[in-house]
């Protein structure tokens, strides 16, 4: 081996610089890199000063400045037109892109395959879609609803029509708050929905209400200083504007009392019902009230002064004041033994429960289309409109419960629970169980007025951790 030679494999020895270690190799017999530091020499070269920052962190990096932006134009232009009352979709082609009597008649033909030019209402949203720097249409969107839109586009010399779903993502929200006043609001005007259209986050409080609807009346229970949090799963339209969403836990603390609902579907339809954390069915046999959101103008009483025969006798069921057109709901499974005029209750609905239960509702303005004698009805579903048919002084409805015929106080009777979780499935629940209210826990803590004045808050006083 010739002297000055190293007969350790290249790399061995970790004090040798590895662009100075020499190694024999070449014809001549000189002093050449092997191939493996020839190549990190070469991208040391083709590097530069920024391979140097590498090797040597002391080295300043030079400022080399910014390159120019690169502007690229679009490759397509959108217009987009508003049907105005009385134009149709003929009125817009004809007027916004230039095209004869057959090319529009062509795309008319093309866009009848998947919807009808008639059905299409003022406000429709027409999508005018251009190549950039063409005059000449290449495709029309006509929107048939948030859903759906009709695309008809050129193919070759006629044109094609395609309905297009509305692209949506998913996203989960975290919501928790304290009610100062009513609920409604506190959730109207919550900081962590204000992006949310108004419509959307009434049906989140919609949602709210029918999950709860059963232990608590939310135009009568709530009060200030109760609160509340819940986990919202929903599917989002570009707009902003949700196409689904549901609640997969909530938590509402009533005058520091707490209810839970937890999300589970145990029938595997994807329907789904709630149950709180034992696994009993937060459902009951019959609403609390045949109204959302609904102000209590007369109660059970065995004595009120009657403000139209202007005299006192009982009033065996409770008034509730709303507007004329209000929809009522049936508060129960069941089977309608009478709909028509009834005396004093007006137009009158009533409706027969299993275990001897009836329920009786007064004053309607008009009965709901398909409810008539011997109708099957289930529970939620509309039966008839507020009014003030009968002896009324104004809308509202009169709702009555019996019991093996006797009249019962509807709000302070104690109403039998739905069915629990099915034996069969209670692996299944357990795991949905941890799963939702780990969600539910990474809600932030709601704190109520009470507490921010200083006192203490219901979780600290009950000894709970969140929950």
């Amino acid at each position: 081996m010739a002297e000055g030679a190293d007969s350790r494999t290249p790399g061995t020895d970790p004090g040798a610089s590895p662009a100075r270690r020499p190694v024999q190799g070449g014809s001549g017999g000189g002093l050449l890199p092997p191939a493996g530091v020839h190549l990190a020499l070469s991208v040391i070269v083709a590097l530069g000063v920024g391979a140097g920052a590498i090797w040597s962190e002391s080295r300043p990096t030079p400022d080399v400045g910014a390159l120019p932006a690169v502007y690229a134009p679009p490759a397509e232009t959108t217009e987009t037109v508003r049907l105005s009352w009385g134009e149709t979709l003929g009125d817009v082609l004809y007027s916004r892109t230039g095209m004869d009597d057959n090319e529009v008649d062509a795309l008319l033909r093309a866009f009848r395959v998947e919807a009808s030019p008639r059905r299409i209402r003022s406000g429709t949203s027409v999508v005018l879609l251009r190549r950039t720097g063409q005059e000449r249409v290449r495709a029309v969107d006509v929107e048939l609803n948030l859903d759906e839109r009709v695309r008809v586009a050129r193919d070759g010399e006629g044109w094609t029509a395609r309905r297009v779903m509305t692209p949506v993502r998913t996203d989960t929200l975290f919501i928790a708050g304290a009610i100062e006043n009513v609920l409604w609001s506190s959730i109207l005007e919550h900081p962590e929905l204000t992006g949310m259209p108004a419509a959307d986050r009434a049906i989140v409080l919609h949602r709210l209400d029918q999950i709860f609807q059963w232990q608590i009346d939310f135009s009568r229970q709530i009060r200030a200083g109760d609160t509340f949090r819940f986990v919202l799963e929903r599917e989002v339209r570009p707009d902003g504007s949700m196409r689904s969403g549901r609640v997969l836990a909530a938590q509402l603390r009533n005058q520091e009392i707490p209810y839970h609902a937890i999300r589970f579907d145990p029938n595997g339809d994807g329907r789904g019902t709630y149950y709180d954390l034992e696994g009993r069915s937060v459902r009951r046999a019959f609403l609390k009230k045949p109204l959302e959101f609904r102000r209590i103008s007369s109660r059970f009483t065995s004595g009120r002064y009657h403000p139209v025969l202007r005299r006192w006798r009982a009033h065996r069921g409770v008034d509730y004041a709303a507007d004329r057109g209000t929809p009522v709901m049936a508060t129960g499974d069941g089977v309608v033994i009478h709909r028509g005029p009834k005396g004093g209750l007006g137009n009158a609905v009533v409706i027969r429960h299993p275990n001897g239960f009836r329920t009786r509702y007064g004053h309607m303005s008009y009965f709901a289309r398909g409810v008539e004698v011997g109708t099957r009805v289930r529970q939620g579903r509309v039966i008839g409109y507020v009014g003030a048919t009968g002896l009324a002084t104004g809308p509202h409805l009169h709702y009555e419960m019996m019991r093996s015929g006797r009249h019962v106080d509807p709000l302070g009777i104690e109403l039998p629970p739905g069915d629990p979780v099915p034996e069969d499935r209670r692996g299944d629940w357990e795991r949905a169980l941890v799963r939702n209210r780990a969600l539910l826990s990474r809600t932030p803590a709601a704190i109520s007025p009470r507490v921010a004045m200083g006192g203490r808050s219901p979780v600290e006083e009950a000894g709970e951790e969140g929950e």
